[in-house]
């Protein structure tokens, strides 16, 4: 037996190292639940807000899981310099979803998918000169982003919480209504008990079992309709350009500048992933190559039909509790994603899940979401250069949303950008990092 795979203790760090399949498989499988639920929300979200049918539903659910395999494995296997060769798993990205929504309701999904495909090449762009630029990108920039992007997901996780969109504007006496409602709260209420009272790999499937308990609580009530189960094909290929491909320059220059935000949150990630696993800061390979499999997972998912992706952090998580950072467990999980997108009969099981019962888990991932810019933020002496950066910053990002009225005579292309408060709230932040003077004794860059 080569020291490589020998079970020692110390071989576990080694991205390499292969463990007994016997652990090797239901380490894969974990990751792979870990971040199911976060990866197939947003397909769910940008669906059920543009109304589409009941069979697009299903594709758009599938290929985002088959996608997330696809993009794990350029991660973890590596296509020459590009991909991280590191327990990284690829999923759906949150971070797009503020921008995405306002793009696909304005110009349609061909659109969105057009800036997808420009955002993947930008970030494979940033993966190729990532050393050279890193500096950019401190915390009081990306917190400030990741910030407003929480913040901006909380009207859509109470929405989903009341029963979603279409209720909202075709039923409204039917919104947050007492069975609405009380699935969004036992949803939240079984996740949050399960996170701070269980242990080991239940805590961490919290989210997982609130949706599970949801679900099949809606099941008696009567709310779950399983018609497009029966209907649906037990194999199918994902159809590449099934939305089509078109582009316009605001929604270019939106996605563009998410892809400059994603990029520094996947550094975070696979920083994580190496500080975690193995102790040690990722080598400029690593980060090269990782965020260059971030913008190709990105552009083939806009090709497939699927929403950008990106380095899940829930599996930083998973890699930091278990200290096994093997790049080949992750390997067998991406099998079991590619498995399953290719079987639309599980898209129509998960798309079939009442949107309250979603909303009482989003009201929890989304607020994760937040609570983490804000940790980002914490990273940073608040004197009054970084008070005014996130004054500013902020201001633009959570205000433009609440009073759109303010880029009304704007070109229509710009304004549906810039009302996602994202877009100016990342801008802002970073121009105003490079050009204020730092303070006294703050150090430089």
């Amino acid at each position: 037996m080569t020291p490589e795979n020998s079970a020692t203790p110390q071989n576990q760090h080694d991205p390499n190292y292969m463990p007994p399949l016997k652990r090797a498989i239901p380490l894969g499988l974990q990751h792979v639940l870990a971040m199911f639920v976060g990866n197939i929300t947003v397909p769910i979200i940008i669906a059920g807000l543009l109304g589409v049918t009941p069979e697009e539903k299903v594709f758009l659910i599938q290929v985002a899981i088959f996608i997330s395999g696809v993009a794990t494995f350029i991660q973890t296997i590596g296509v020459g310099p590009v991909g991280a060769k590191l327990p990284i798993v690829q999923g759906t990205s949150f971070g797009f979803l503020p921008v995405s929504i306002p793009i696909a309701k304005t110009f349609g999904l061909g659109t969105l998918f057009g800036g997808a495909l420009f955002a993947g090449i930008v970030q494979f762009g940033l993966g190729v000169i990532l050393k050279k630029i890193r500096h950019w990108f401190p915390p009081i920039v990306t917190g400030v982003v990741v910030l407003v992007i929480g913040i901006s997901l909380m009207k859509v996780a109470l929405i989903y919480a009341g029963g979603g969109k279409w209720l909202m504007d075709n039923k409204p006496e039917l919104f947050a209504s007492g069975k609405q409602l009380f699935l969004a709260i036992t949803v939240l209420l079984v996740t949050l008990g399960i996170h701070q009272f269980a242990k080991g790999f239940l805590a961490m499937a919290s989210i997982l079992s609130g949706l599970v308990v949801g679900y099949l609580l809606a099941i008696p009530l009567g709310m779950v309709n399983f018609d497009a189960v029966a209907d649906a094909a037990w194999f199918a290929f994902p159809t590449p350009l099934k939305f089509g491909i078109n582009f316009n320059v605001a929604t270019l220059l939106g996605m563009g500048i998410m892809a400059l935000i994603t990029t520094i949150e996947s550094v975070g990630d696979i920083a994580g992933i190496t500080i975690g696993g193995a102790g040690r800061e990722p080598t400029d390979k690593e980060l090269s190559g990782g965020i260059m499999a971030d913008g190709a997972g990105t552009a083939l998912a806009s090709i497939f039909g699927a929403l950008p992706n990106t380095s899940y952090s829930q599996n930083v998580g998973v890699v930091a509790f278990t200290g096994v950072i093997s790049r080949h467990v992750v390997t067998i999980g991406a099998v079991f994603l590619v498995l399953a997108g290719l079987i639309p009969k599980l898209g129509a099981v998960v798309s079939a899940m009442p949107q309250a019962v979603l909303g009482g888990a989003s009201i929890v991932m989304f607020g994760m979401i937040a609570a983490a810019g804000v940790k980002l933020l914490a990273q940073e002496e608040l004197n009054r250069r970084n008070m005014l950066i996130i004054a500013i910053s902020l201001t633009f990002g959570i205000g433009l949303p609440l009073a759109p009225e303010f880029v009304q005579y704007f070109p229509t292309q710009l304004a549906v950008v810039l009302e996602s408060g994202i877009v100016p709230a990342g801008v802002f932040a970073l121009i105003m990092e490079r050009i204020l003077p730092r303070e006294k004794g703050a150090g430089g860059r």
